[in-house]
């Protein structure tokens, strides 16, 4: 499989891992450092300058008024949903209280009331990906839809759809402009169809007074056009900001067959791509930047990740398991190249060498 690294051990450094010893130990090391302890009043700050920021941008709307400079408030008001969106993750891994029905109802109202994404959906496919990421048939991240993660079984029969495929890498960053519909389309679609999901009467009256109250507000304040173009606006922005900040994290890193088996150190490392830029990159990306720190921890505070950091990546040099950091921008390179070499691929099928070793025997 092509990957964006070598992550082969080299042979003066191999050793025989010791898988549940190796976690174990980082983990003792990070509980050491009392980094796991809640940050009450970072959360605090942020929550309220967030809600400050999203009650600005209605009081910009409201000033602007009928004026096509309503675009610019649109594409704030998608920074600060976007940032809110962040912000429920945290909520969602538990990373805010000590309480987990403070974290839920956290979560609920920052990204599903506001956020408008179903958090039992969101859960339910997060999880998964967190509990086997970049794997084939357990990581829903990687499912094949419009976009190939991994080399299609079949290729497609059109010209179109093979020119599409080969060239997917360059149109993927373009179609995160309707990722937030996505978003909006599939939490209302679990919902309606799945009627065991938790909460759902509660989270089917949020998105119904978010989706719904808030496109009927635009149509029945703003002249129609304008309307039309605030809502698209503030949906592609979103979603491109959305998509992109995931989007450097685990694609173009090893994709792995159902059948393989790695320790969950080396799952969650090799299989994640950390961004470089320290507090910029973390204000900027809600704290995906560190997705190393972040899978392994996945309850650490965000502000925590950064200084959990240098502990990871020393304890991944000694145990000589590659860490990978790039800038963002060499994080979008490498997803628009690996996403070509996948659909590329799809006509002429590769085999990555690390999941012939990783295959059970």
């Amino acid at each position: 499989m092509h990957a964006t690294t070598s992550i082969a051990e080299s042979p003066a450094r191999r050793r025989s891992p010791r898988p549940t010893t190796e976690y174990s130990h980082l983990l003792s090391a990070v509980q050491a450092t009392g980094l796991f302890r809640r940050r009450y009043l970072y959360y605090a700050v942020k929550i309220t300058l967030l809600l400050t920021a999203l009650a600005g941008t209605g009081a910009a709307f409201a000033v602007v008024g009928h004026s096509w400079a309503q675009v610019a408030v649109a594409a704030a008001l998608a920074l600060v949903l976007t940032q809110i969106v962040f912000l429920s993750h945290d909520a969602a891994h538990r990373q805010i209280f000590q309480s987990h029905k403070a974290n839920e109802i956290t979560a609920l109202l920052l990204g599903t009331l506001i956020g408008g994404v179903s958090l039992a959906w969101w859960n339910n496919k997060h999880n998964k990906h967190h509990a086997a990421p970049n794997q084939i048939g357990k990581d829903p991240d990687i499912t094949p839809s419009v976009v190939q993660f991994y080399p299609a079984a079949t290729p497609p029969r059109s010209r179109l759809g093979s020119f599409l495929q080969d060239h997917q890498g360059w149109w993927f960053f373009p179609l995160l402009l309707v990722e937030a519909l996505n978003l909006h389309a599939q939490s209302v679609h679990a919902l309606v169809t799945r009627p065991t999901l938790k909460r759902r009467r509660t989270e089917l009256t949020m998105l119904i007074v978010r989706l719904g109250g808030y496109p009927v507000m635009l149509f029945l304040v703003l002249p129609p056009g304008i309307a039309a173009t605030f809502l698209g606006v503030q949906l592609a922005v979103m979603g491109l900001y959305l998509g992109s900040s995931f989007a450097a994290s685990h694609i173009g890193m090893p994709v792995l067959p159902a059948d393989s088996r790695i320790d969950f150190l080396r799952r969650q490392v090799l299989m994640s791509r950390n961004v470089a830029g320290g507090r910029a990159a973390s204000f900027a990306m809600g704290g995906l930047n560190y997705q190393i720190e972040h899978h392994l921890f996945p309850n650490l505070p965000r502000p925590s990740l950064r200084r959990v950091r240098p502990i990871v990546r020393q304890f991944c040099h000694d145990s000589a398991i590659t860490y990978h950091e790039v800038t963002v921008f060499r994080a979008w390179a490498l997803v628009a190249g690996y996403l070509n070499k996948v659909g590329l691929a799809g006509r002429d099928p590769y085999q990555c060498p690390m999941v012939s070793a990783l295959r059970p025997r």
